[in-house]
């Protein structure tokens, strides 16, 4: 998403191919192509046709959220099905009343939803040593702490 994030910088909209993206990521093309769909179905990108064709943003990278991109590609890192999907060895989890490590990460996950939602693909784009300062200004934000 980056790549695409930076293709877009300076109002350039040239579309970027899935052989460009693989080779600046160190990919192979068909791994990218299976990154690109979920991407494409969340509407984050929108495909090019054409001879000069391939992927770009759908949105300016200013509007679109880091939690936008990790809920396209996949499962939140903590669900309330949790516990239900992986029981161990009974029928449900031998702590489904009263759990301090599912509380936990209901809390972790409310903060990192609240953060992610608000840092965007244009905060990234700043580099290594703007992103720490970026994302401690959403935690603040926030009125939490990342430290």
């Amino acid at each position: 998403m980056l790549q695409f994030a930076r293709r877009g910088r300076g109002g350039g909209t040239a579309p970027l191919t899935l052989a460009e993206v693989a080779r600046g990521e160190g990919l192979t093309i068909s791994y990218v192509a299976k990154l690109v769909r979920p991407l494409r179905r969340a509407g984050l990108i929108r495909s090019v046709l054409g001879r000069s064709g391939g992927y770009t943003l759908s949105r300016d990278p200013e509007q679109i959220t880091v939690l936008e991109v990790l809920n396209a590609m996949g499962e939140r890192l903590y669900s309330s099905d949790y516990c239900s999907r992986f029981p161990g060895d009974k029928e449900s989890c031998a702590h489904l009343g009263d759990c301090g490590i599912r509380s936990l990460w209901g809390v972790v996950e409310g903060l990192l939803d609240r953060v992610l939602g608000r840092t965007t693909l244009s905060d990234l784009m700043g580099g290594e040593r703007c992103v720490p300062g970026i994302v401690e200004a959403h935690a603040a934000a926030e009125g939490g702490a990342t430290r």
